[in-house]
C-alpha cells in the first residue's frame, strides 16, 4: 500500500536530477535550468487548493489512478518536447501537479481505511499509521532514486521516443496495485454520487466544520512552524564551496546514496512509534535535529563534514516528514468525508517552513545585519527551529486532547 506512493517520487526524482542534465545538454545556462526546475516543483505547495476536488463525485482510488496516468503522460510529453522549453515546462509542471494530487488522493484513501487495518492487525492505530507512513516515504525515496538512475541511462542509450514512453510507463506502474487496496466504508465518501450542486454545498459545510476543529488547527500550527523543516537540506549544496567540495562530489551525495539513506531511515519511525506517540515524536525529531544543526558550528569546513551534514540533515528531514504524514493519518480517522482534503492541507503545510526558512538561511548567509556566513546560518536555522519546538511543546502540553493523539 505504501509503495504505491512511488509515482510521486518518480516524477520528483526526474525534476531534481535528470531534468537539469537533460537541459544542460540542450545548452541552457545554470540560472535558466534552476528557474525551470523551481517552476516545475512549485505545485508541491499550491496544488493543495485543488484538494477538495479529490473528495467529490468519484472515489479516491479513481482520482489516485487518474492523476497517476496524467502524471505519466505529462512526463512522456516533457521528454519528447525537450527542445521546446515552454511545452516541456508546462508538461512537467502538469506532471508534478498530477503526481501530488495522486499522492494526496492516495493519502486520504489510506487514512480512511487505516482504522480497519489496525483492527484487523490487532495493533495500535498510532503504530499502524507510523508503519504505513514509513512505507509511503520509502516508496517516494526509492522512486526518486530509481528515476535518477534509470532516466539518465535511458536517455543516453535508448531512442528518445522509446525512452519517453518507458519513463512515462514507469511513473504509472505503481498504480497497478490499486485494485488490491480495499475501499473505505460508504460513510467516508458521502460526497459521492450526488448532484454537483448538492455535493459542493455539502463540501463547503464540511470544510467549515474541518477548519473549526481544534486538532486540525493545532496540527497546522505545528507544521507551519519551523519545527521540522530542516531547510538546510536545500541550502548546503549551494554553499558546498565553503567545504571545498567539488560539484561531482555533491552530485554523488545527492543521488542514489541519499535515496537509499532516506528510505532506510523512514523505516525507523515505526520502531520509535512503539514507545513515543506521533506528536511528541515529531517534536523530538525536530529538537534533536535543531541541536545537531547548532553542533555543526564546531566542525571543520571539509568535504567529509559536508557529507556528514548533508546526509544527516536530509535523513532527519525524511524522518520528520514521515512523522508528519503519520500525524496526518491519525488526525483524519474514520468517517471523514474530507479525508483527501485534510491530508492535502496538512502535508502541504509542511512545505511552507522549508520555503521561508530557506529564504532566512540564504539571507543570513549573504548578510543579514551583523549576521553572515555559514556559522550564522547554522545558528539562526538551529536556534529558530529549537525555539519553535520548545514553544509548540508547551502549547501542546496544555491541550489534553492533543496529548492523547
Amino acid at each position: 500500500m505504501g509503495l504505491s506512493n512511488a509515482t510521486f517520487g518518480l516524477v520528483g526524482g526526474f525534476i531534481v536530477l535528470p531534468l537539469p542534465q537533460m537541459l544542460a545538454a540542450e545548452g541552457l545556462s545554470e540560472a535558466r535550468i534552476a528557474a525551470i526546475s523551481a517552476a516545475c516543483l512549485s505545485p508541491g505547495f499550491w496544488v493543495f487548493l485543488l484538494g477538495p476536488l479529490l473528495d467529490l463525485r468519484f472515489t479516491r482510488r479513481f482520482y489516485a489512478a487518474l492523476f497517476a496516468i496524467l502524471s505519466g503522460l505529462g512526463l512522456t510529453l516533457a521528454v519528447l518536447m525537450r527542445g521546446h522549453l515552454m511545452v516541456l515546462e508546462i508538461a512537467l509542471m502538469t506532471a508534478y501537479a498530477a503526481a501530488v494530487l495522486s499522492s494526496n488522493a492516495l493519502g486520504g484513501w489510506l487514512a480512511a481505511i487505516l482504522p480497519a487495518v489496525a483492527e484487523e492487525e490487532k495493533d495500535n492505530p498510532n503504530h499502524e499509521a507510523a508503519r504505513l507512513s514509513a512505507w509511503t516515504q520509502v516508496g517516494s525515496f526509492l522512486g526518486g532514486g530509481a528515476m535518477a538512475a534509470l532516466a539518465g541511462e535511458g536517455l543516453r542509450l535508448l531512442p528518445l521516443n522509446l525512452a519517453a514512453l518507458l519513463l512515462g510507463a514507469l511513473v504509472i506502474l505503481p498504480a497497478a496495485v490499486f485494485p488490491w487496496i480495499p475501499l473505505p466504508a460508504a460513510r467516508d465518501e458521502i460526497l459521492l454520487n450526488r448532484p454537483l450542486g448538492e455535493s459542493f454545498h455539502e463540501l463547503f459545510r464540511e470544510l467549515r466544520i474541518l477548519l473549526k476543529r481544534r486538532q486540525v488547527l493545532l496540527t497546522l500550527l505545528l507544521f507551519v512552524a519551523p519545527t521540522g523543516a530542516f531547510a538546510l537540506t536545500n541550502q548546503l549544496t549551494g554553499v558546498a564551496h565553503d567545504f571545498h567540495a567539488s560539484d561531482a562530489f555533491v552530485s554523488r551525495m545527492g543521488g542514489a546514496v541519499l535515496s537509499l539513506a532516506g528510505a532506510a531511515v523512514c523505516l525507523l519511525l515505526p520502531v520509535f512509534a512503539r514507545w513515543i506517540k506521533p506528536l511528541p515524536l515529531y517534536l523530538t525529531i525536530g529538537t534533536v535535529g535543531s541541536l545537531f544543526t547548532l553542533a555543526l558550528i564546531l566542525l571543520p569546513r571539509t568535504p567529509a563534514t559536508f557529507a556528514f551534514a548533508f546526509m544527516a540533515e536530509n535523513v532527519m528531514q525524511a524522518l520528520s516528514f514521515t512523522a508528519a504524514v503519520a500525524i496526518s493519518f491519525t488526525s483524519i480517522g474514520s468517517g471523514n468525508p474530507l479525508a483527501a482534503t485534510q491530508f492535502s492541507l496538512l502535508t502541504s503545510a509542511t512545505v511552507l517552513p522549508i520555503l521561508y526558512m530557506g529564504v532566512i538561511d540564504g539571507r543570513t548567509y549573504s548578510g543579514l545585519g551583523r549576521l553572515h556566513g555559514l556559522t550564522s546560518m547554522y545558528a539562526v536555522d538551529g536556534g529558530l527551529s529549537l525555539a519553535a519546538c520548545v514553544v509548540l511543546a508547551l502549547i501542546l502540553w496544555r491541550q489534553p486532547k492533543t496529548r492523547e493523539a
